[in-house]
């Protein structure tokens, strides 16, 4: 059980940071954050790849990795953008 939460953290924390890599610009995102949003990520990424019949292939699932990254940089881009209308009059 403990290994699997830890598990979640470190992929949370890899998917978060590859999902900020790849948006162009600087994010204005905390790492507790970007971790959080990216273990978001992988997980309804995960499920996106599941239910599209793409998650379960021989040696690593990368298009499941891509999907995960991609939706973590979707909640990163929709943050930046809560934040953005927070601070607007």
């Amino acid at each position: 059980m403990i290994s699997t939460l830890i598990g979640a953290v470190i992929a949370g924390a890899i998917i978060g940071s590859l999902a900020r890599l790849v948006l162009p610009g600087e994010q204005n995102i905390s790492t507790g954050l970007t971790i959080g949003i990216g273990f978001a990520g992988a997980l309804v990424g995960g499920l996106i790849a599941q239910a599209a019949g793409l998650d379960n292939t021989n040696g690593i699932d990368w298009i499941k990795h891509i999907i995960q990254v991609a939706v973590a940089a979707g909640g990163i881009v929709l943050y930046g953008n809560m934040q953005q209308q927070k601070r607007l009059p």
